[in-house]
Parts: C-alpha cells; structure tokens; sequence
C-alpha cells in the first residue's frame, strides 16, 4: 500500500534502507539504526529500542530492522510541522530599511516644508513690487523661475539617491564575499549581518568538521595523541608490535565498514557509519593493511550488549576472538591487559581503575569511547558456536571526536569582541554540548546550558529570563531552535542569525532576520530557506560575513551623512537669500548638477568603501540602534555651519574680495559661490570616508572608484563653469579665482578634522540639555 494511505494505529515493517514513511513508536526489532541526518543535520545513527522508541518521518533505516505502531501522518507529523513553519511569512523588512525609511520621510518633509516656504517668500516679495494684474510676461517668467527653484529644492532634498547608494554597497558588498566563499542569495542579507546581535550556531558541520576522528587513545598503559598524521606516526613508533598488530587486526576485522580502493585515483574510500569510518581511517593512518584473515563468525553491533565481535582463523592456524564496543562493557569482560612491552599480563586492580579513570577523562572531553579486546579460541571453532563473552585481553581504548573546525575559537572571540553573542543548538547530549561550547569558547562562566525538554517546558516569564543568558541549548528537537530565534526577535529584540545545515533548522532559518546554510554538507530545503549559503561551511567565514555587512552599514552612513549636509546647506542658503535678497545664489540647473554629485556620484564613490578590521570592534546597531549616530551628527552640523559662513560671507564681502565691478559682477559672484559650493562637497566627500578618525586619506589610492568619481567631478565641473555658461548660468573664471575656490573648499577638511576632536557623547548631552 502506498504511504498516503497510511492512517494512526497501522503497523509498519521496517528493513534496512526504508524511509520511515510517518511518526511513531518502536514495538519490536533488533539492531535498529536510524539515520535522521536529513531531519536533525547529526550524522551519527541514533538506535531505536525501548529506551528510545520514536521514529519520525523522513528518517531511514541504516542497520536492523523493526516493527513501528504509526501515531501521526500527514502535516501533523515532525515533517509536516516543519514545512509548516516554512509557510509562515516573517518580516520582509531588514532593520536597516525600517530605519532609512524613518529618515527619507523626515528629510523629504523637511525639503518640501523649506520649498513652499521659499516659494511663497519670493511671490510675496514680488507681490510687494506691483499688483498680480500689472504683472508682464517677464514677471510671468520670474514667477515660473521661483517655482523652479522650489520644485529643485525638493528633489535636492528628497534623498532618491538612498537606493542607488544601498544597491550599490549591496551589489559591491556581494561581489566580494564571493570571494570569501559566502553567497549571497538575497541581496539586503549583506547589511542585515552588519546589525546582528545575536547568532544560533548549529554544531555539527558548522562548529565542528562533521567528520568523526579518533584523537586519542590509552594503550600499553598510558594515553597518546593521534589526531594527526604527525601525532599518529609518532605513536606507532612507541606502540610495541605486536600491540600494534593486535590492534590493527582487531579495527579491520571487527567492523561493519569497508575499505575500498580506488583504482584509478590510487587512493581508498572509506565506507560504513561515521563511528567505523574514523577507525578504519585511523588504522591506515598507522600503516595498516586490509584484512588477510578468514572471517569465521561475526556477531553484529546489539543495542543491549552495546558490543560487537568477530572470531577469524589465524593464518598460521588457530582462532581469535575480537571485542569492541561501549568502554564499560568490553572492559567489564577482560580479565588481562596489554602491558607497556607489548605482553598479555593479568588484570589488577589497579590498572583496572586506570582504565576507568581514562575513560572518565575522555568523556569528560566529549569523546565517544570504545574499547577493544582480543582473546584466543582455544579447541577449535565452528559457526555454530558462540561467540565467547569473558577471558578477554584488553588491547586499548579510542577516543573519538567530531574535531572542532581549525579557527573556531578565534572568531567566536571575534564575534565577542564586536559584541556579538554566539548561541549552540545541537541535538548532541549536554556533556558533549558543554565539552564542545567551552572548547569553542562560546560558554563563559555565566552562560546557561539547558537540554531541549527543560527548554520547551519553560514559561513565557521563565523564558524572559532565561534567554539572555541561554548559550548553549542540548538534545533540542527540531522545533527548539526556531521557538528560540521567534522568543528572540520578539521579546528580547535582537537582530538574529541562524546557521544550520538540516531540514529541521529550515523554520528557523527562514524566520530569523538573516539565514546562513552550509553549502557542502546542508540539505537542499535548508539553502533554499536561507539568505547566504556558505560554501566552506566554516564558522570563520561568517565573520567575514558580519564584517562586510557593518561595512555596508558604515557605507550608508558615510553618504547619508554627506548627502544631509549637502542638504542642510543648499536648502538653508537658497532659503535664507530668497528672504534676505529675493533670490536664490543657486539656480535650478546649478541645483541638479549638486544633486547629481551627491547622490549619484556620492553613492558611487561612498557606496564602494572596502571594510576595516576595526569595524569588528565595535558594538553592534541592533534593532532599535539609531542610523544617524551623535558622530554624525557632531559632523554634519561641523561641516554645514562651516559652508554655511563661507558662503554668506561671498555673498556679503565677495564682490569686495575678489575686485569685482562692472555688468557681469553678479553672475561672476554666483559662479564663484557656485564653485566654491561644489569644492566644498567634493573635499567633504573625502572627510566622508571616516566618521570618526583624523587620517581620511589612509587606503584613498587603492579604491579606484573613489578616485575616479572625484577626478570626474572635477572635469565636469570645470566644463560646466568654462564652458556651459547659458545654460548653467556661469561665466568663466581666471587662475586666481580658481585656486581661491579650491582652497575655500579645502579648508572643509581640516574643519573636518576639528570638529572630530569633540566627544560625540558631548552632542547627545546637549541634544539632552537642549530636550530638558
């Protein structure tokens, strides 16, 4: 019958190789090993007894067989909620959009306010000069020429050049962590990581290799280090040889795995369950050789003996007997042990306890033990006798581990160190949880490890509280880590993300405000739910992921800071002169060529800054982390009243200053303003490129747009004054005049630098004072 038949009470057979078809309980079986990589991203097989009777769907059966009683079908199965969640739409908008949102809408209020304004003082100034009625065509023109200086002020003022900027450090941003192995999938996921807070690491495949390796492992009396090459051919040099051989005899004989040789590539393939795999890898990086013995009898992994063995015929004649599986249970059938020369002596008491001792200590690293055993079958052996259970020789105790990936430990410090807490959830039980996170250094001495089923009984209140200090969540089911990422966002507003590699961490992948899928050993489900796929699937690489995100958030910040001064500026001058003077310094045309500098050009040269070092040592915006910072408020308001005198002052001593008379005097003083104006943004522009630090021109050579936007403002503004006089409304100027307006504006930077020199805590006490 097909599985869409199934219905809740139906018992299912299942054999090696099928896929669970729904949720439900272990009635009888032997041997049964499920495999739920696909569900929980844990390579390690889970048994199904007695102990542990769950089944869920989607799972596959590795080893045994069974019978299951089916209790949920359909959605209502561990699958089914999953793909639940995945339908539950999460907030579309970054926090950095919410944020540039709030500020377009205030400066594009602002610009409109300030171009009705002006409008209505230059009708009212011409009103006072005659009648509506007496007005002429020319009048007619002037009144067309006040309307077009307001309709500019407002597109001068409505930042449209805030997209292009985030596009452009978005698509500049997306570019290059292709080449730090990250992939972009959804482009506002670049700067979303420059505001996380918070991130929910997966372990297995993430934090560590998810590949199992034996590290160490106790023999001839004492404990070796084996986890690499050079580790594991220093120890076969000590081991005696024939420990050596017994032991390598007792890894190749005794195993469910295989060794298979690659004939065209020269190499071997290893196959079997991550546990067999790491031992059989183990062997031959000691030397070892295939099999050459006859297998007599092999008795199979059994759940309730938690043990395995062999008995094979001896070249030479004679039988042997291999033990191996759970530390305490092939030890507790040994009564003799491998002594440091390599000879078989009786088992005292007190290696016994030595033994013991080893085992605790490697458990207490977060290692799976298994011991191994040998004994001699005296008389014969046929297939029809048992295997025997006592009078084993104690050959050695492994240690395996799932290695922590080279590098973790220095970006999870990293991620501290920009004030980025790092979470674990991992389905592993909690001494291995614990042993993992404090290697990793993700748990401090405050830290909270709380398994999966303390998890889900807690209240909203008790979650409140615990959260914050929550860093590593053990045996957690496939709904945990998502109920995790939603508590939060919602409750303790954090900007999340999510790493995560299985089917299961999907939900929370999608739900959280950026997801990271691993992009060798991640099912498809889970890349497809999320925003960066990792290709390396290495931790250190989402720290270059975090670190090009705050680069684009700077990057933004540097052109919103320059456009709003550009903004304060040309709208407070045209303003202040129509009321003063009845007209505007800055004509429609001159207004559109600022515009253009300060949005298109400024989004392009800003837009493109490569990221620092130091922006990893800063704390995080998070969700509700202001966009305009005190810094930058500090250097708009410096550099805006800079501009603001230097242009007032033209305007009032210019003519004086730079000798001027005649009929062209007015226009030859408006271009000088003009050009001062725009020297004054390009030189601003560059003091733009750091917020905070005196040396703006530090790495200016090596960004090549940057130097080529400037170089091409520079040309076109000379053009426009040399060349487009009708249409800009310029006359050409002399040397003198030149190099005076470039000057005037070369003067902004070392205001620039001034103004860099007070406190930005030094504005919001003032901003305070000023509220009170």
């Amino acid at each position: 019958m097909g599985i869409y038949e199934l219905l809740p009470g139906d018992v299912v057979h299942l054999g090696i190789g099928d896929q669970v078809p729904a949720d439900g309980l272990f009635i009888s079986g032997f041997s049964l090993l499920v495999n739920a990589a696909s569900l929980t991203g844990e390579s390690e097989p889970i048994p199904v007894n007695g102990d542990n009777p769950f089944l869920l769907s989607g799972t596959k059966v590795q080893d045994g067989f069974g019978r299951m009683l089916v209790t949920s079908v359909g959605m209502r199965t561990q699958w089914g909620k999953l793909a639940a969640a995945l339908g539950e739409a999460g907030d579309d908008e970054t926090p950095l959009q919410v944020k540039l949102n709030g500020v377009a809408d205030v400066i594009g209020r602002i610009g409109l306010f300030f171009a009705a304004l002006t409008f209505l003082v230059l009708i009212s100034q011409k009103l006072q000069q005659g009648p509506f009625m007496s007005w002429t065509g020319d009048d007619a023109l002037e009144v067309l020429n006040y309307f077009a200086i307001a309709v500019t002020i407002v597109v001068v003022a409505v930042p449209e050049g805030l997209p292009l900027a985030v596009t452009l450090s978005l698509a500049f941003a997306m570019k290059k962590m292709m080449n730090d192995r990250a992939l972009v999938r959804r482009l506002s996921a670049c700067e979303t990581m420059g505001s996380a807070t918070c991130i929910c690491s997966d372990k297995t495949g993430t934090l560590t290799t998810n590949r199992m390796t034996v590290v160490k492992v106790f023999v001839c009396g004492g404990v070796k280090q084996v986890g690499s090459p050079e580790e594991a051919r220093r120890a076969r040099s000590e081991i005696p040889k024939p420990t050596m051989e017994a032991l390598l005899q007792a890894i190749f004989s005794n195993t469910s795995g295989e060794v298979v040789l690659n004939k065209e590539g020269g190499g071997f393939e290893i196959l079997g369950s991550p546990t067999e795999a790491s031992l059989l890898s183990f062997a031959m990086s000691l030397g070892g050789e295939l099999l050459s013995e006859k297998l007599v009898k092999v008795e199979p992994f059994n759940s309730t003996k938690k043990t395995m063995g062999v008995v094979i015929e001896l070249p030479g004649g004679g039988f042997r007997a291999h033990r191996k599986g759970a530390a305490e249970m092939v030890l507790a059938s040994c009564d003799r042990v491998v002594d440091p020369a390599g000879d078989s002596v009786p088992l005292d008491d007190g290696t016994r306890r030595r033994l013991e001792r080893a085992i605790e200590s490697f458990s207490d690293d977060a290692l799976r033990t298994l011991c191994m055993a040998y004994r001699e079958v005296d008389g014969g052996f046929c297939v029809e006798d048992r295997i025997p259970e006592e009078g084993y020789t104690c050959i050695g105790i492994v240690g395996i581990k799932d290695p922590v990936r080279p590098g973790v430990k220095n970006s999870v410090a990293v991620c501290r160190s920009a004030g980025i807490t790092v979470r674990m959830i991992t389905g592993d039980n909690v001494n291995t949880a614990r042993a993992i996170a404090e290697e990793c250094g993700i748990l401090t001495e405050d830290g909270v490890v709380i398994e999966g089923p303390d998890f889900r009984r807690k209240t909203e209140e008790e979650l409140l509280e615990l959260v914050p200090k929550l860093q590593v969540l053990a045996r957690s089911s496939p709904l945990d880590k998502l109920t995790l990422v939603r508590h939060l966002r919602s409750a303790c507003k954090q900007v999340v993300a999510v790493t995560g590699d299985g089917t299961n961490d999907a939900p929370a992948l999608r739900e959280a405000d950026i997801g990271l899928a691993m992009g060798v050993c991640g099912t498809e489900v889970a890349k497809e739910s999320s925003d960066v796929i990792i290709m390396d699937d290495n931790f250190s690489t989402i720290v270059n992921v975090v670190k090009w995100g705050r680069s684009v958030y700077v990057n933004i910040q540097k052109f919103v800071q320059f456009q709003l001064t550009v903004n304060v500026v040309a709208l407070i001058v045209n303003f202040s002169s129509a009321c003063l003077t009845g007209e505007a310094p800055l004509t429609a045309v001159q207004l559109l060529w600022v515009n253009m500098i300060m949005d298109t050009l400024g989004a392009l040269a800003l837009a493109t800054e490569p990221p620092r070092d130091e922006l990893l040592k800063r704390a995080p915006v998070g969700r509700n982390g202001s966009f305009i910072s005190n810094a930058m408020w500090r250097n708009i308001a410096g550099q805006s009243l800079y501009q603001f005198i230097v242009i007032w002052f033209l305007q009032a001593e210019g003519k004086e200053l730079f000798q001027l008379s005649g009929p062209h005097a007015d226009l030859t003083l408006n271009t000088l303003i003009f050009n001062t104006f725009i020297f004054c943004q390009i030189f601003n522009e560059v003091s733009s490129r750091d917020m905070e630090k005196i040396d703006v021109l530090a790495g200016l050579l090596d960004n090549s747009v940057f130097v080529g936007v400037l170089s091409c403002t520079v040309v076109f503004q000379i053009v426009i004054v040399q060349f487009l006089g009708d249409f800009a409304s310029t006359t050409p100027l002399d040397l003198q005049q030149w190099i005076a307006c470039v000057l005037i504006g070369f003067l902004g930077m070392p205001v620039a630098a001034a103004v860099k020199f007070i406190p930005p805590d030094f504005v919001e006490a003032a901003l305070h004072r000023r509220r009170r």
